[in-house]
């Protein structure tokens, strides 16, 4: 099987023919001014078209000519264990080309599992009952390839890490670009012969070849230092998640640190939000709704159009929308939730849950991430 990418926008085809290694070519049509694309998969070597398309991730921006490229051959996901560090991968949403780097082991609380009874009937879990149970889930911090990032359109940006600057400005905040947690299930494993498959700043840094490792990407000790030293900044220890009429929103929020302003202390926090149509009807976010209550005794109300200054669509074709944002508050502990208002194509709205998550912080003060200053 063989991972074929378009350049702007990615194309994922997979091959049900198993026998031997098979390079799938894939013809794109497209259609000036109206918002599809059809796919004709064929095989190189036996000419057969019964191939399974298991993704289609594309960019708005879509070229006009038809543009692919091999970029590496399929594995079979895995369903037990982890992938370890030099794995490559295409992501089954976004679609972009990484690379693993190393592992998180995170509390995921999922509110679409209903809790049993000790009768072992399934307990009816409202909104806003008592904590969810905890469950462990693997998620790993990857490199994006820069080449990809000018066409994920359906993120706000594809940076996933921010710190908070080592001086008095307590407002300032800056990222390290490319880098990203992956959840385990959205890792579409491949392997390349090609000894920089990945185009990023940190990839020679972090990793060497060495074609007798299996995957042939092993890390350097600067990784290793780098994970240690940054610890604090990358850790990523609670998921929240929640669905609401086939709209899916997952929450992942992180402690960033304290500052002084103002003869007080100021608490900071990024979360990363991603919002997954599972369904099949179009629907586009119009509206926000959030509820940001402080341990200071503070309930603060937040109205607005869309998010990150964006609405938008989920369809089938992108089904997926996620950005960051960040909330400071003058307590060390706090708890956010609210709601996302949904638009059908008929013009007729629903309300979608934010599960609720707390926002802790940790006892020991930050320094930004080793390696990056401020500019």
């Amino acid at each position: 099987m063989a991972a074929c990418a378009l350049r702007r926008g990615l194309l994922l085809t997979v091959s049900k023919y198993k026998k031997r290694p098979h390079r799938v070519a894939s013809v794109i049509e497209y259609n000036r001014g109206v918002e599809w694309t059809r796919t004709r998969p064929a095989c190189l070597l036996c000419a057969s078209s019964s191939f399974q398309q298991t993704r289609f991730m594309s960019s708005r921006n879509r070229p006009n000519g038809k543009v692919l490229e091999t970029v590496g051959v399929f594995e079979a996901p895995k369903q037990h264990g982890k992938y370890e560090t030099g794995q490559l991968f295409l992501h089954s949403v976004f679609g972009y080309r990484g690379i693993v780097l190393f592992p998180w082991h995170a509390r995921l609380y999922d509110r679409d599992v209903c809790p049993t009874t000790s009768d072992g009937k399934p307990e009816s879990l409202a909104h806003g009952s008592k904590e969810v149970q905890g469950k462990t889930h693997t998620y790993y911090q990857v490199l994006i390839d820069t080449r990809d990032c000018p066409h994920i359109s359906q993120r706000s940006q594809t940076e996933a890490v921010t710190f908070l600057a080592n001086h008095d400005d307590s407002r300032a905040l800056y990222a390290i670009p490319g880098l990203d947690y992956v959840s385990h299930e959205d890792i579409l494993p491949y392997n390349s012969t090609e000894q920089i498959p990945i185009q990023h700043e940190l990839f020679e840094r972090f990793l060497m070849f060495n074609p007798s490792k299996t995957p042939p990407f092993t890390p350097r000790d600067t990784l290793q230092a780098w994970q240690e030293k940054n610890h604090p900044w990358l850790e990523l220890s609670d998921v929240h998640r929640e669905t609401t009429d086939n709209i899916r929103v997952t929450v992942i929020p992180f402690y960033m640190g304290m500052r002084e302003a103002q003869n007080s202390h100021v608490y900071w926090w990024r979360y990363c939000i991603r919002l997954e149509n599972l369904g099949d009807e179009v629907v586009q976010l119009r509206e926000r709704h959030w509820r940001i209550f402080s341990l200071s005794g503070t309930l603060e109300t937040v109205r607005g159009r869309g998010v990150v200054g964006r609405e938008p669509v989920l369809s089938k074709e992108q089904p997926a929308f996620q950005y960051s944002s960040h909330v400071s508050l003058q307590a060390p502990s706090g708890h956010m939730w609210g709601t996302f208002r949904i638009e059908r194509t008929d013009g007729s709205h629903f309300d979608v849950r934010i599960p609720p998550f707390s926002l802790e912080s940790n006892k020991d003060d930050k320094a930004p991430p080793a390696g990056y200053t401020a500019s």
